[in-house]
Formats: structure tokens, C-alpha cells, sequence
């Protein structure tokens, strides 16, 4: 507590003694007591409140916030309106969005029941679809990102092969499934082969951009310091073309969950895509309704997922 007492004119000397006598006994004491730290607390000889915090702007916060929620809320709303429209037109053909989802309801409350080899729940389904396409992409990355290093490394390479990519990337996917079944002599190698074709093309011609976008100096130094093939992939290319890499990893995953759905339509089995096929053979358009939500939330997922991914391992200049 401070306490200010008024003296007279002819008290000056005596308390100008005194104030001397208290400055330096304040002195002595350590600064963490005196406040010595604060220069306006030790002038005023009080404590003064540390600055408040500045207040947030919460209408840009709620400006913000429904900026990045109201449109795609009204995009889902739009979507829903337009299919409540076309199934009112249609005379009940198409089934309107609350039965579907009162179906859906149903579907998902036991996704992985087994009733025999063609009747598994929806789970069952999407699994076997996800097997199916790791196996074949996972063929393809082994395949198609070597080749597009030594592509893109080698000139005499990369003219030989361009051709040959130019001839073949342009032909459907489903167009080989009818080679996978004539060479494996089964449903399953035939759909995996399908995903392996069509996923190598991404991988092998992103990859080989990557390698000849590398800057000229980088190879420079690597002829000068006389370092190997073996230092040059590792320590210069793979770092540089990671994020070229990852673009075609992320290309080649939607283009395999675009194609196993096809594939299995026309392979039948376990998948999302005989689900599909089965279900319009019983005219359950309800449920075809539910797999094509399902097919592209799973495809959505899959693509949020390599996007994160790419974006961590992706340079300024590359975003650019």
C-alpha cells in the first residue's frame, strides 16, 4: 500500500534528507523487491497491470467460419433438391432421398454380414475393392517408378520408350481386362492386372518429368564431385523429384478406384463394383444409389489422403 503525506515549505530540507536516506536503502535491496525490472513501476512506485490481450475479432471469425461451411452445404442442398425433383418427375423410378436414406440406414447397420459368397455386406464389398487396388497399384508404383527414373535420366531412353507411352497410355483400361483373363485364367489376377495397367502410366511419365526438370546444376556438381549412378538417384533426384513423384502416385490411385468398379462389374466376386451389378439385377436402385455415395467417399478419402501427403513432401517452386 502507498501513502502520500503533504509536508510545508519549511519541511523541505528535512524530507529532502529523508528521501536521500530511503533511495539509498531501496538500493540495496535485490531488484526482484524493488520492481527495478519495470522502469515505470520503480518511477511511480506502484505495480502497474500487464497490457491486455488485444480482443478478437469474432465477426471475422464468424464471417470466416461461414465461408468455409455455408457452400458446400448449399452445394449439398442443391444436390439433394435437384434429386428430389427428378425422382418426383420420374413417377418413384428413382427412389427420393429420404427412402435412400432410410435404406441406408438399413445397409449400414451390418455392413459385414456373410449369407453366402454373393451376399456380403457393403464392407466386405469396399475391402475386397481396396485389396484389389492396393495389390495392382502397389505392382505398378514397383514398376513404373524405376522406369521413370532411368526415362527421365537417360535420353536415349526416353526417346526409345516415348512412342511406345504415347501408343499405349491413351487405351481404356478395360480394353486389357480381356487380356488379363486370357493370360491368368481367372477373374481377380485379371481385374488386378487391369489396375496395374492402368495405374503405371501416371506414376512413369510424372516421374520421368521430374527427373528432367532437375536443374542442370545439380548434375554439374555431381560430374564434378565424380559420384556414381547409384549417389546421383538418391542424393540429388529422388530429393528433387519426390514431389513430381507424388502428383503421379495420387493421379494413378484415382484412375485405379475409377477402374476396379468397371473391372468388377464385368469380373463378378466380391466388390463394390459386382455390388453394383448385382443389386441392378434385382432392381434395388436404392442400393445402387448407396454404392455410388460410397464409391466416391471412398475415392474422395483416398485423394484427400495423397493430397496431404504430397503437399508435405512439395517444394515452393514446385506449388508454384
Amino acid at each position: 500500500m502507498v501513502s502520500a503525506v503533504f509536508h510545508s515549505p519549511l519541511d523541505a530540507a528535512p524530507m529532502a534528507a529523508h528521501n536521500a536516506m530511503n533511495k539509498v536503502a531501496v538500493s540495496a535491496l535485490p531488484s526482484s523487491v524493488t520492481g527495478q525490472n519495470n522502469p515505470k513501476s520503480a518511477a511511480a512506485g506502484t505495480e502497474t497491470a500487464p497490457p491486455a490481450a488485444p480482443a478478437r475479432d469474432w465477426a471475422a471469425l464468424s464471417r470466416s467460419f461461414w465461408m468455409a461451411v455455408l457452400p458446400p452445404l448449399c452445394g449439398l442442398g442443391l444436390l439433394v433438391g435437384l434429386w428430389a425433383m427428378v425422382s418426383t418427375t420420374t413417377g418413384g423410378n428413382i427412389p427420393s432421398p429420404k427412402d435412400t436414406w432410410l435404406q441406408a440406414l438399413d445397409v449400414f447397420s451390418n455392413p459385414f454380414y456373410r449369407n453366402g459368397p454373393n451376399d456380403q455386406g457393403v464392407g466386405w464389398n469396399v475391402l475386397m475393392s481396396l485389396q484389389r487396388v492396393a495389390i495392382g497399384f502397389g505392382m505398378a508404383a514397383l514398376v513404373g517408378i524405376p522406369t521413370g527414373f532411368i526415362i527421365g535420366r537417360f535420353k536415349f531412353l526416353s526417346r526409345m520408350f516415348n512412342p511406345l507411352i504415347s501408343l499405349l497410355r491413351p487405351v481404356s483400361p478395360l480394353a486389357w481386362l480381356p487380356i488379363g483373363l486370357l493370360v491368368f485364367k481367372g477373374a481377380n489376377p485379371a481385374a488386378i492386372w487391369t489396375i496395374f495397367i492402368c495405374s503405371i502410366w501416371p506414376m512413369i511419365i510424372n516421374t520421368a518429368v521430374g527427373v528432367q526438370r532437375v536443374p542442370q546444376d545439380y548434375m554439374n556438381v555431381a560430374r564434378v564431385l565424380n559420384l556414381s549412378e547409384w549417389k546421383i538417384a538418391t542424393k540429388i533426384l529422388f530429393p528433387a523429384v519426390l514431389p513430381y513423384m507424388l502428383t503421379g502416385v495420387r493421379l494413378a490411385v484415382g484412375t485405379a478406384w475409377l477402374v476396379i468398379v468397371a473391372a468388377e462389374m464385368l469380373t463378378g466376386g466380391v466388390g463394390i463394383g459386382f455390388w453394383v451389378w448385382d443389386e441392378w439385377n434385382n432392381l434395388n436402385v436404392k442400393n445402387i444409389i448407396i454404392a455410388i455415395f460410397v464409391i466416391g467417399i471412398v475415392g474422395l478419402v483416398l485423394e484427400f489422403a495423397l493430397i496431404k501427403l504430397a503437399t508435405a513432401f512439395t517444394f515452393e517452386e514446385v506449388k508454384a
